[in-house]
């Protein structure tokens, strides 16, 4: 099971980037999959997720109003639009997926059992 997140790159303060996560060996249509990310020196943070088969959607408060995570059915990815982005938001973006089932859209770390190599986003001001 490989996962894939791209679209990351360099972007001025106020600008957008969007974040795409592919998967191979698992089909995200039976998944729940994760944003996070992890900046020099912090420890790795959640920040979406989305139950694919409702499209029920999780946010922390950090992100909230700013990304949107978003399912594309015809491509089986996940996207994370990132909108007015400040350099604070320079890290690296992971997606994450698991299979388990739960009622509530997971957020901890330890609830995802695949994990992309990661993409790197910086925010210049």
């Amino acid at each position: 099971v490989q996962l894939q997140a791209s679209g990351g790159g360099l972007v001025q303060a106020g600008g957008s980037l969007r974040l795409s996560c592919a998967a191979s060996g698992l089909t995200l249509r039976g998944a729940t999959v994760a944003w996070f990310r992890q900046a020099p020196g912090k420890e790795r943070e959640f920040l979406a997720a989305i139950i694919w088969r409702e499209g029920t959607t999780r946010y922390a408060d950090s992100v909230k109003g700013r990304f949107t995570i978003s399912r594309d059915k015809a491509k089986t990815t996940v996207s994370l639009q990132m909108d007015s982005l400040e350099p604070e938001d320079t890290a690296i973006y992971y997606c994450a997926a698991t299979l388990k089932r739960d009622k509530a859209v997971p957020a901890m770390i330890g609830d995802y059992v695949y994990w992309g190599q990661g993409t790197q986003v910086t925010v210049s001001s």
